[in-house]
């Protein structure tokens, strides 16, 4: 960890590593007393806050499973993400290459196909409709896990974190409003896709979650490309395994009848706040979801909060860490002069992948926090 004090201080630091930390927190380091000392004018107003987020580090490490990214690099691999890749056979594989920077870009790919396969055997992934039907409520990876009839040690998870979001937001809004309320018709504004648009087959899995529902999903974001502006993708069958014997690759051949669409994705390159009117004319949203914002780091998410706050539409985000999701909430707050009518949580179905850290194990998961308007 780098000195808190860092800039803040006339004095260079005092060697490279901060090994001195904040007694009352333990979350910021600093490379001596003086910097420390130097800091408190702007850690005291944050120290207490900080303190609460690091009690919080069992809660987010409470998975059945835990895959590790490993703080070694292999020479033959240029991140940790590939690394990890390897290790479990999947790198620059189907539905697994936009995980790595080896994958293709999400700006100038030309094909975000939902044919793409999870290069896994059936055993290991939910390529068919499931045995039993979904369960009142799923809370946990586990609980997912079981129901899906799927072994612990199956990586799906490490994709699946988009769907199965979205499937724990729309419990979250119910809880706090009866606008969805088990109808055949599902409609979901999702803001600000980016490595997803890689990954469109997942969310197929939508289908065993809300059987009989036809979903309409909205995915509004500068990430979309120009050619794919407008474009609807639709979504009728799970994304393939690997076994040429299953009834999943069966079900591939010489069948192009969308008529049982499960799942509607339609793509809007773009700010929410630029399309929404456009949107708005074939599309009423239940509920709109925003994965990983980053709204304290991106101001263009003010004039799009101030659109969902006048249309009073249910609206859930979700941030990298509970400390970004503060800052969020506070950005959403000063805006709309209320508070959050969902407060901050860990979402359950949180990307499980832990950076393997030495100095300072943190578990740090993608998707982590979920708070809500």
């Amino acid at each position: 960890m780098e000195c808190a004090a860092k800039g803040l201080a006339a004095e260079p630091c005092a060697g490279v590593v901060a090994d001195r930390r904040c007694g009352s927190c333990g979350a910021v380091a600093y490379c001596s007393r003086a910097h420390q000392i130097i800091h408190w004018r702007v850690h005291k107003e944050e120290c207490e806050r900080f303190a609460g987020q690091m009690r919080h580090i069992d809660l987010l490490s409470q998975f059945p499973f835990t895959f590790l990214e490993p703080s070694a690099l292999n020479h033959e691999f240029p991140s940790t993400r590939c690394f990890f890749l390897q290790t479990i056979k999947l790198h620059k594989k189907g539905l697994w290459k936009s995980e790595c920077i080896c994958g293709p870009d999400v700006a100038s790919a030309k094909d975000l196909s939902i044919a793409a396969e999870w290069n896994l055997q059936s055993s290991l992934c939910p390529c068919t409709e499931p045995e039993n039907p979904v369960p009142a409520v799923l809370t946990s990876w586990e609980d997912y896990y079981q129901w899906r009839s799927l072994p612990l040690h199956s990586p799906v998870a490490v994709l699946l974190h988009w769907p199965l979001t979205i499937y724990h937001c729309l419990q979250l809004s119910r809880l706090q409003t009866s606008r969805y309320d088990g109808q055949d018709t599902l409609c979901i504004h999702y803001l600000g896709p980016e490595k997803e648009l890689l990954q469109l087959a997942v969310f197929g899995e939508l289908r065993a979650l809300f059987p009989g529902v036809q979903i309409h999903i909205e995915l509004v974001g500068p990430e979309v490309s120009e050619s794919r502006d407008g474009e609807a993708v639709n979504i009728s069958r799970y994304a393939r395994c690997s076994d040429e014997s299953c009834c999943c690759n069966k079900s591939y051949v010489g069948s192009e009848d969308l008529s049982c669409t499960a799942v509607t994705l339609k793509l809007w390159k773009g700010f929410y706040h630029e399309r929404c009117h456009d949107i708005m004319k074939d599309s009423n949203p239940h509920l709109i979801v925003a994965p990983n914002a980053g709204v304290a780091a991106y101001p263009s998410w003010m004039p799009t909060i101030e659109i969902i706050r006048q249309m009073g539409i249910p609206a859930i985000f979700t941030d990298f860490c509970e400390e970004a999701a503060h800052l969020a909430s506070c950005c959403i707050s000063s805006i709309t002069g209320q508070p959050l009518k969902i407060p901050i949580q860990v979402n359950p179905f949180r990307q499980p992948v832990a950076a393997d850290n030495n100095a300072l194990y943190l578990p740090c998961y993608s998707n982590c926090f979920v708070f809500g308007m």
